[in-house]
């Protein structure tokens, strides 16, 4: 016989009797109601958490994690202020020239941002180098008017390696019949692939060089873009660097520029917990209605372990252990599900859309066109813990009107 008493006898009532296949029904239900909530729970956990570090790793393959420049919005001696800059946890540094453009080619026009950069110096701040699906970044040549394009902008506006572009800035020429835009023409010499349509679609990369003559910035650049070892010191580092540098200077770290968007996600994870985790507590009432059915039922055999001198502790004691078996059994099958289906999202997925010719997320609608999965072992432990403490509380009720019962009352019509 299994160890405690308690135990034992609520292990047995957890079996299928002839007269009891309709409680059976229902705990099985109940198994399948937590079941399928930590699945989901797991599942969307790590789908939000996939998310989060997709997004975070490629907008930080575009921007900087630290962008230095002065007050007054542009850095006069870039060389100077990185020779100044030797904090350790600085791995990189990078000038840029930042401006506003359209990109012209026949009818077609697009909106873009435009970056001048020093490509040797672009590497150790940025994935382009690694991103480009055509041509180099070294391509980009002081005075050839060069320019490295989005591979959605290039879809766009039909322009392969080689094509001309005119792009157009928000600057005025003064000519004898007025007032003109200035433009320039340039000739496309790479195309990069950053997975994230914002970029894609909306970003040229030139030289330096070039960027100062078509926006007059003569010697001065925007600022410096550095890069960290640790992404998280970023907000120590740039206040460090703003005070250490002066009083004419400015420090910005990504999380400034982003940071509200990931606490909106992080904000948004805590949400779908809180909305997911009542599928389990609905799953839990399930359990509570069967365990009063099984009280009701076993009013006679509550009675006569109540003559036989179990007391009221033991008789609440066996029925916590057969509500708690339901419990533990749909957190472990549960559990289970959703760890293997969070490691499969993505196969899952495209096999789904592969089958029925679909795309679930469309790139030119949402940052990344894929369904990335990242399993945090923290959030099945809590989610885990979270369904075994409801199990719990859940057979609490039943288990204190079992103990309550009377077997001068219960025997009274058997």
């Amino acid at each position: 016989m299994i160890r405690p008493f308690e135990l034992f006898v609520g292990l047995r009532y957890t079996r299928a009797r002839k007269r009891s296949h309709f409680i059976s029904i229902i705990s099985l239900i109940s198994i399948l109601g937590i079941t399928l909530g930590i699945t989901a729970l797991i599942t969307t956990l790590s789908v939000m958490n996939g998310f989060g570090k997709e997004l975070r790793g490629r907008i930080l393959g575009v921007i900087s994690h630290v962008t230095v420049t002065e007050t007054t919005g542009q850095l006069h001696d870039w060389r100077a202020t990185a020779e100044r800059i030797r904090d350790p946890r600085v791995t990189g540094r990078a000038p840029y020239i930042a401006g506003q453009g359209m990109v012209t080619r026949g009818k077609s026009v697009s909106g873009v941002m435009v970056r001048g950069i020093l490509p040797s110096e672009e590497m150790q701040v940025s994935e382009f180098g690694s991103r480009l699906i055509e041509g180099k970044l070294d391509a980009l040549k002081p005075g050839e008017f060069g320019v490295v394009i989005g591979s959605a902008l290039a879809w766009k506006l039909d322009l392969s390696v080689g094509s001309p572009v005119s792009l157009v800035i928000p600057q005025a020429l003064v000519t004898p019949a007025g007032l003109m835009p200035r433009f320039k023409r340039f000739t496309v010499v790479g195309i990069f692939k950053m997975d994230m349509y914002e970029y894609d679609s909306g970003l040229v990369l030139m030289h330096l060089d070039d960027a100062a003559r078509l926006y007059q910035m003569g010697d001065e650049v925007s600022g410096l873009r550095l890069k960290l070892d640790n992404l998280d010191a970023a907000p120590a580092v740039a206040d460090e660097l703003a005070t250490g540098l002066g009083p004419n200077y400015l420090a910005r770290d990504w999380t400034r520029e982003h940071g509200n968007f990931f606490r909106a996600l992080k904000i948004e994870k805590t949400v779908m917990f809180v909305i997911l985790l009542l599928i389990v507590t609905v799953a839990m009432f399930n359990v509570v209605s069967t365990l009063v059915v099984v009280v009701t039922e076993k009013r006679a055999d509550i009675a006569i372990l109540r003559t036989l001198g179990a007391s009221p502790r033991s008789i609440m004691g066996i029925f916590l252990a057969h509500g708690s078996v339901v419990g533990v059994a749909g957190t472990l099958v549960g559990t289970l599900c959703g760890v293997l289906l969070a490691l499969n999202v993505e196969p899952i997925v495209h096999g789904i859309e592969r089958l029925f010719s679909t795309s679930f997320i469309a790139a030119d609608v949402y940052f990344i066109s894929e369904l990335p999965s990242d399993l945090h072992w923290s959030d099945v432990l809590l989610v885990s813990g979270c369904s075994l403490v409801l199990g719990l509380l859940s057979a609490l009720y039943p288990a204190w009107r079992a103990s309550k019962v009377q077997p001068a009352e219960a025997l009274r019509y058997e």
